[in-house]
């Protein structure tokens, strides 16, 4: 509301309440003077009966200044118990007005967002209670604080567990799901239920919640998804195998078809030839069948530390690459042969894929508590599809072959805690990031 539509201010008000207290007193003061000689004793008569108005001025005054403090004193008392269904009602024109106006859109502004945060608290209830995953928050005492119903029912029997100590509940379970929550880490783990052995994926993290420390505990079964996803690399791995048998028994087949022609036929110079392209393909088949039973024998690492200096240099002595600024100052911490052979099948592919041999770059930095080897080329990249198949086992980017240099190379990021990364890089290329912990465990 403008200034301007007041019919009175407060000020103004108050100056015409003053104002006619004063214009009293002096006729007052006035008029006695004319019967009294005494001046003295006129201004005490004048000032007592100036005071009764002027109280009754004063209190008519501070009326609704009263009333507008108990009614603010019981808005706020009920925002407090969470009521913010309270309007006060707006019967002035002047500043107070103005302030109970401006309360009421305050009241307005905080039911709405009252009404959303409920409705989203509903939406997030819902999701969380219905969940499959098992959800368990406790706080720094271990104490539960909340659980969705699948905790209820992997715990306690579907019963609540609000206030129950975590660390008793897992005492009742086997020792795997025990070891995995005192590890502190997300973690895969195993066990029997009613006969059957289910797998588990436990995800825990710390986080404060009105100021207190509290950690959250996500249990997911993956027991369904893992044996889809072990159905699905059977099929995939005896395809390839079926396709790279095909291509080298078929010709051998074919060959050896021809090799009795020629040995009937006494053509003894032609069966040379027959039989150096039958030792070709007998050759590829073994060292075919070597790579994956190489990938299936990988030991767990060993890790140790590391001279970048003399790393590199005898990584490059058998791939070619250029090196991109100055590695760490800190000694590297890893399994040097597995990453020394995950580092070489992946500047091979960089050198085979189509683009110029001298662009193919190698960087390795240190970031935070991760250790960064990249890979970069300049070749056609991959399609979205291909990025994120290109690390499955048995997937081969290749047109003629079953490359498992992606895939190794994931396999050994995953055993030392790390990761694998691949990513178009802008102008053409395919950057693929090995990133590994730093630092001695």
């Amino acid at each position: 509301m403008r200034i301007g539509s007041r019919s009175l201010s407060l000020e103004g008000k108050l100056a015409a309440m003053l104002f006619a207290v004063g214009l009293g007193a002096a006729l007052a003061g006035a008029a006695l003077s004319r019967w009294l000689a005494d001046s003295t004793l006129a201004l005490c008569l004048v000032g007592a009966a100036g005071f009764v108005p002027a109280l009754w001025l004063a209190r008519r005054a501070m009326r609704p200044v009263r009333r507008l403090l108990r009614a603010l004193s019981g808005a706020v008392a009920s925002y407090r118990d969470g009521d913010f269904s309270l309007s006060l009602v707006v019967d002035r024109e002047d500043e107070f007005g103005e302030l109970l106006r401006a309360h009421n859109e305050l009241g307005r502004a905080l039911r709405e967002q009252r009404s959303h945060l409920v409705q989203r608290e509903l939406l997030l209830e819902t999701v969380t209670q219905n969940s499959p995953v098992v959800l368990v928050l406790v706080d720094h005492h271990q104490h539960v604080v909340y659980a969705n119903i699948a905790a209820r029912h992997l715990f306690n029997e579907g019963k609540s567990l609000l206030g129950e100590d975590f660390g008793v509940l897992l005492q009742r379970y086997p020792e795997a799901l025990r070891t995995a929550a005192a590890s502190g880490a997300d973690t895969l783990f195993s066990v029997e239920i009613e006969e059957v052995e289910e797998t588990f994926h436990l995800s825990q993290r710390p986080f404060l919640l009105q100021g207190r420390p509290h950690r959250l505990y996500l249990i997911k079964r993956l027991t369904r998804e893992l044996s889809r996803q072990e159905v699905s690399t059977w099929k995939r791995l005896i395809r390839v195998l079926s396709h790279e048998l095909n291509n080298s028994l078929g010709p051998i087949a074919s060959l050896a078809h021809s090799g009795a022609q020629f040995a009937r036929r006494g053509d003894v110079e032609a069966l040379d030839g027959v039989f150096a392209t039958i030792s070709e393909r007998a050759e590829h088949l073994h060292q075919f069948i070597s790579r994956y039973a190489a990938f299936a024998r990988l030991p767990a690492p060993r890790p140790e530390s590391v001279e970048w200096a003399g790393f590199i240099d005898d990584l490059l002595r058998v791939q070619r690459a250029r090196l991109v600024g100055l590695p760490p100052a800190q000694p590297g911490w890893f399994d040097r042969a597995q990453v020394t052979q995950a580092l070489i099948n992946l500047l091979k592919n960089a050198l085979e894929a189509e683009g110029p041999p001298e662009d193919v770059e190698l960087e390795i930095t240190l970031v935070g508590t991760e250790q960064r080897i990249e890979v970069r080329d300049r070749g056609p990249g991959m399609s979205e599809t291909v990025l994120t198949q290109a690390v499955l086992p048995f997937y081969s980017t290749k047109r003629n072959g079953t490359g498992l240099g992606l895939a190794l190379a994931r396999e050994i990021a995953e055993a030392h805690g790390g990761r694998i990364r691949l990513s178009n890089r802008d102008g053409g290329g395919l950057a693929v990031l090995l990133a590994l912990p730093a630092g001695c465990p």
